[in-house]
């Protein structure tokens, strides 16, 4: 396996798709990447010469990825929480934060549903 920024990309997929797999790299930054590189998109990651991956490296150094990423966006939460804009409130509450409907769907935000107990009469 190819080692690009801390990951290591599969070598038996084509090198556009290979670089999707670290964190903040899409199909639109892949092609950018790889023709500011002069790489084919087609060919295979096992297929690269060493002068080609040291090329997509230098490319991938302008962008933030990874670790960097991660900590900015995580980061940029906090502040929202920290200064207590709806959206922060909506982050430590664990709700949608995008205006979307919580009474019927958001399960994947709300988690399981908790069941409330009727008063009998």
């Amino acid at each position: 396996m190819a080692r690009i920024a801390g990951v290591d990309i599969p070598r038996e997929k084509r090198v556009v798709i290979s670089l999707t797999y670290i964190y903040g790299i899409g199909n639109a930054t892949a092609k950018q990447v790889l023709a500011g590189a002069g790489v084919d998109e087609n060919i295979r990651v096992k297929d690269l010469t060493e002068d080609q991956l040291n090329k997509i490296r230098e490319q991938l150094d302008t962008y933030k990825v990874e670790g960097d990423l991660r900590r900015e966006i995580s980061l940029n939460i906090k502040r929202l929480m920290e200064i207590g804009s709806l959206r922060g409130i909506r982050h430590r509450r664990g709700l949608p934060v995008r205006g979307q409907h919580t009474k019927n769907n958001a399960r994947t935000r709300k988690g399981p549903r908790k069941t409330v107990a009727n008063k009998k009469k």
